[in-house]
């Protein structure tokens, strides 16, 4: 038996049901695995008071400390925070906070192996933890997490750190796995886990008939992604008014939405273009499938599920050579471009222009399958865990 305790600042809970979905699959399924017992703790970052007041913080600090979600038991434990301030020491704030915790879940399950699912802060608070409870750990790097994090300073070194310490490393691409290694870390340790994606939820369909269903005519380039200043929307918006008649459907939330309506606006494309805001995962597949085009003119990533998700739905991604993108996206099913407004604009065009086969497509996404994912994860941490 591998018991496994996943600690993840990734994963949904009622007031965020998409924050971490990507985790949250990877460990159901790691729990159907046979002879493999998961438990996860997901920490909960709170400001002191009065800011645990702001709307941000408030619906997370009402979140109940333990609950069954999708037949795993989730750990909600509080630690604190201080936003902007003093951010090289949350890893050890997280630890100092959790250690009681991880206590008494240790009494009544013996786990064999912490699971930290991104590295920062995850990763340092595994290792603050693994030594106290003188249990191995396995760090896993998702791509913000060693892009930014791994730069900033005070945060770099205790990245390294961590590394060094861990029984293991994963990498969600071959790309990723390079930047890790040039931030310091030892190539021999770390093993790519590609994600998985669900086959039956995202999948090709009638496309005409699914724009309709939205309330679509014409074009339709979904982008999704957080409203971040990484993830480019900006440059989406500009591609887009480029390309007349075409609407773009932006799913996702953030600081930059106010910012990107104003943009919309000055472009003269509001009425072309769809605020959704964050949205559940069905809604995703739903969309994925009408949008003649999926774009994600990201400056980093590590390897997006989105790109996967997209091509599972038979529909082709427009994206910069990023991250793992030349790792994912074959010819068949998308173009990789330069950032630029023009570019992008461009690469739609061509792609709605002459549509390219869905199930073709499809094909490229089939090799990232949740059993292969499930089973890489199984051997990985039995190995780190000596089990």
């Amino acid at each position: 038996m591998l018991r496994v305790l996943t600690l993840s600042t990734l994963f949904p809970n009622d007031a965020q049901p998409t924050h971490g979905v990507f985790v949250e699959r990877q460990t159901l399924g790691l729990a159907a695995v046979e002879n493999v017992e998961v438990e996860v703790v997901a920490p909960i970052g709170v400001p002191p008071w009065p800011l645990s007041l702001h709307p941000h913080y408030k619906a997370r600090a009402k979140l109940p400390r333990r609950q069954t979600w999708k037949d795993i038991i989730v750990h909600r434990p509080a630690y604190p925070v201080l936003p902007r301030l003093g951010q090289r020491f949350t890893a050890r704030r997280m630890a100092r906070a959790l250690l009681p915790k991880l206590r008494e879940i240790r009494g009544r399950f013996p786990f064999d192996v912490i699971d930290a699912e991104f590295f920062w802060p995850d990763g340092p608070a595994a290792m603050h933890l693994a030594a106290a409870l003188e249990v191995p750990f396995s760090i896993k790097a998702r791509g913000s997490d060693i892009n930014y994090w791994g730069g900033r300073a005070g945060i770099g070194e205790q990245l390294l750190a961590a590394a060094g310490a861990a029984g293991g490393l994963l990498s969600v691409s071959e790309s990723l796995k390079r930047a890790m290694v040039e931030l310091g870390m030892n190539g021999d340790r770390i093993k790519v886990h590609y994600t998985g994606v669900d086959l039956e939820r995202f999948r090709p369909v009638d496309r005409r008939q699914a724009k309709a269903a939205i309330g679509i005519q014409g074009p339709l380039i979904a982008t999704v992604a957080a409203l971040i200043p990484g993830k480019g929307q900006r440059l989406a918006l500009e591609a887009v008014a480029r390309i007349p008649g075409a609407t773009l459907a932006l799913a996702g939330a953030g600081p930059d939405r106010a910012a990107l309506e104003s943009l919309a606006g000055a472009l003269g494309i509001t009425g072309r273009v769809l605020f959704m805001g964050a949205q559940p995962h069905d809604s995703i597949a739903r969309l994925l499938a009408a949008a003649d085009v999926m774009m994600l003119p990201s400056r980093s990533e590590g390897l997006a599920n989105v790109w996967i998700e997209a091509m599972a739905s038979g529909t082709p991604v427009v994206s910069g050579d990023v991250g793992g993108a030349r790792e994912a996206i074959v010819p068949e099913a998308g173009t990789l471009v330069a950032l630029t407004p023009e570019a992008l604009a461009q690469a739609a065009r061509d792609l709605i222009d002459i549509p390219r086969d869905q199930e073709t497509v499809r094909k490229a996404a089939l090799r990232f399958d949740w059993d292969t994912n499930s089973r890489i994860l199984f051997e990985h941490l039995s190995r780190v865990a000596n089990c």
